[in-house]
C-alpha cells in the first residue's frame, strides 16, 4: 500500500510520513515543488528504522497518482480549496483524508469556518458526493507526530458521509498505534476541527505545566 500526503513537506505532513513509514506503509510526499519533496524524502528515509516503508517525494499530481487509495490533505487552509480544484479529476478512485483546520488568519487560537461549516464539508462540496472525503487527524500536534520514538498521546475522531470509507481510514490510522473513533457524518467536523484552536490555546497557556496535549476518549471506570 502507498499513501500520498499532500503538503507533506510541512510539519504535520512530515510527522505523518515518518509515522506511517515506521509502520511499514510506503509514503509519497506531494508538494508544489517536487524536487523539494524528493530531497526531504531522502532525509527522512535515512533516519527510518529497519523494515520501514519507503518515503518518496513528487509533485502534487504525481503523488496523488501514486497513491493506492488514500490521499491525505495537509496543506494550509489558504491553499485547501485551490489544491482540491486542481486535483479533482485525479481523486475519482481515491479516499481523501482531510486533516486541515480553518484557523483564523493571524490567530491560531480561533477558527474561521467556511460557509459549508468546516474544511471537511467544504472538501466534500467541492469534490462532489462521488468522491469519499473523510475528516481525521485534526487534533494531533505536529510536534507529537514528529517524535516517532514516543507513542502518540491522543485518540482520533473520524467523520464523513461514507461509512465504508470511514472504516478504512480508521483501520489505516490504527496502524500508527492510535485509537480512532467514528464520530459521525461530515457535519461533525464542525465540532472536531474547532477543538484544535482550543487545544492550541491550552497548550500555549502559562497556567498549565504541559504543551502539545491532545484529546482522549475514556471508558467509565466501572
Amino acid at each position: 500500500m502507498t499513501i500520498a500526503i499532500l503538503g507533506g513537506t510541512g510539519p504535520q505532513g512530515k510527522g505523518l510520513a515518518k509515522r506511517f513509514a515506521a509502520a511499514g506503509v510506503d509514503v509519497v510526499l506531494g508538494s508544489r515543488d517536487g524536487a523539494k519533496a524528493a530531497e526531504l524524502a531522502s532525509e527522512l528515509n535515512a533516519a527510518l528504522p529497519a523494515n520501514s516503508g519507503s518515503i518518496s517525494g513528487a509533485d502534487t499530481a504525481s503523488a496523488v497518482a501514486a497513491a493506492s487509495e488514500f490521499v491525505i490533505l495537509s496543506v494550509p487552509w489558504a491553499a485547501h480549496n485551490s489544491t482540491l480544484e486542481q486535483l479533482k479529476t485525479l481523486l475519482s478512485d481515491k479516499i481523501l483524508i482531510d486533516i486541515v483546520v480553518p484557523l483564523a488568519e493571524g490567530n491560531p487560537k480561533a477558527v474561521a469556518m467556511p460557509p459549508e461549516g468546516s474544511a471537511t464539508e467544504a472538501a466534500q462540496a467541492l469534490l462532489g458526493d462521488e468522491i469519499a472525503v473523510v475528516g481525521a487527524l485534526h487534533n494531533v500536534s505536529a510536534v507529537t507526530l514528529n517524535k516517532v520514538e514516543q507513542a502518540i498521546n491522543c485518540d482520533v475522531l473520524v467523520c464523513g458521509n461514507q461509512l465504508d470509507a470511514k472504516e478504512k481510514v480508521i483501520a489505516l490510522i490504527k496502524q500508527i498505534g492510535v485509537e480512532a473513533y467514528n464520530a459521525g457524518l461530515a457535519e461533525s467536523a464542525r465540532c472536531i476541527e474547532a477543538i484544535t484552536p482550543i487545544l492550541i490555546r491550552i497548550n500555549m497557556s502559562k497556567a498549565v505545566p504541559f504543551s502539545h496535549a491532545g484529546i482522549r476518549i475514556w471508558a467509565p471506570q466501572h
